[in-house]
């Protein structure tokens, strides 16, 4: 690390910890040619996601924007925002994790139905109608034989 004051980059570190909740690193360095002390952060560098729309245009993965749609999709209901937050985070290492840094918005709001297929019907649901652009009840009612349980038929001998 360079030292500001005289670009030397021989330095030691004298005290690290964890910042922004734990997403960063704050390190107290001093400068091994003059003594000046100064601070460092390290950060992770992700490479930034493109999403393809249906028009297939492409726009530079927004985790506001998903936020944003998590949030309305579960309003009124037992999901509290550390929740929406902690979802928001695991499809965001999803997406980081994966090869490939394009995807499909199509896949990516299968990824948001199959993280809230488990929380809340009422926020599936709702994203679903939206994602899926809804035309009428049937579409409705096509998404929601997909939470009836199995029927068991007893068999007559």
């Amino acid at each position: 690390m360079q030292c500001p004051s005289c670009q030397n980059t021989d330095s030691r570190v004298l005290e690290s910890r964890a910042a922004d909740t734990g997403k960063s690193v704050r390190r107290r360095r001093e400068c091994l040619n003059c003594d000046f002390r100064f601070t460092t952060y390290e950060r992770v560098e992700t490479v930034p996601i493109t999403v393809i729309k249906r028009s297939g245009s492409k726009e530079t993965f927004s985790r506001s924007k998903l936020l944003n749609g998590l949030v309305r999709a579960c309003e009124k209901t037992s999901i509290d925002n550390q929740k929406v937050e902690s979802i928001v985070d695991e499809i965001e290492i999803q997406l980081q994790q994966r090869n490939m840094k394009e995807v499909k918005s199509s896949d990516l709001g299968e990824i948001i139905l199959g993280q809230l297929k488990g929380i809340s019907e009422v926020a599936y649901i709702r994203f679903a109608s939206v994602y899926r652009q809804f035309n009428g009840i049937n579409d409705f009612v096509d998404t929601l034989e997909t939470f009836k349980p199995a029927q068991k038929f007893a068999t007559v001998s």
